[in-house]
C-alpha cells in the first residue's frame, strides 16, 4: 500500500515548517550580526566624541620654563583623557618629537580640566606649527610664533 494524498501532505507539511524553521534561524542570526556591529560601532562613535582636546595658548606668547616650551591643553571631552607619552604623540613643523623630548603636567585630566604639555626642543625665530595627535587619532594643529 502506498501513501495516501493525506500522508503525502503530511510529509510537505513538516519539510516546509523544518525550511521555514532553517530560513527563520538564518534570518535571526543576521539580525544578531547587524545589531551587534552597530552597537560596537556606536560604542566606538561614542568614545570618539567623548574625547576631544584644544590647546589654549595665546599664539603669540608662548612660556618657556628651562629648555621647556610650555603648551596648555584643555580637556573638552565628555570622558576623563589620559595624558601620557604613549596616549598622545607631538610634532612641531611637521617634525615628531621623541617621546623623550616631552611630558605632560598629570597623568590625566578630567574634562574640562586644563594641563600642561612641555616639550624640549631648539626653535628658531618665527611661525610654528604644533601637533598634538591623542586618542582616537583625534588631532589637533596650533601655529604660534617663537
Amino acid at each position: 500500500m502506498g501513501f495516501s494524498l493525506t500522508g503525502t501532505h503530511v510529509i510537505f507539511f513538516i519539510a516546509a515548517v523544518i525550511v521555514a524553521g532553517m530560513v527563520s534561524g538564518v534570518f535571526i542570526a543576521v539580525t544578531m550580526n547587524v545589531t551587534t556591529s552597530l552597537s560596537n560601532r556606536g560604542d566606538r562613535v561614542k568614545e570618539q566624541l567623548d574625547t576631544d582636546f584644544a590647546i589654549i595658548n595665546d599664539p603669540n606668547t608662548i612660556p618657556v620654563t628651562g629648555a621647556y616650551y610650555i603648551f596648555y591643553l584643555k580637556n573638552i571631552g565628555g570622558a576623563k583623557l589620559t595624558t601620557t607619552n604613549q596616549t598622545f604623540q607631538v610634532f612641531i613643523d611637521g617634525e615628531l618629537i621623541a617621546s623623550a623630548n616631552y611630558y605632560f603636567g598629570n597623568t590625566s585630566i578630567a574634562a574640562e580640566a586644563v594641563t600642561n604639555l612641555y616639550v624640549n626642543t631648539t626653535l628658531t625665530t618665527g611661525d610654528h606649527t604644533l601637533r598634538v595627535v591623542g586618542p582616537q587619532a583625534i588631532d589637533k594643529d596650533f601655529t604660534f610664533i617663537k
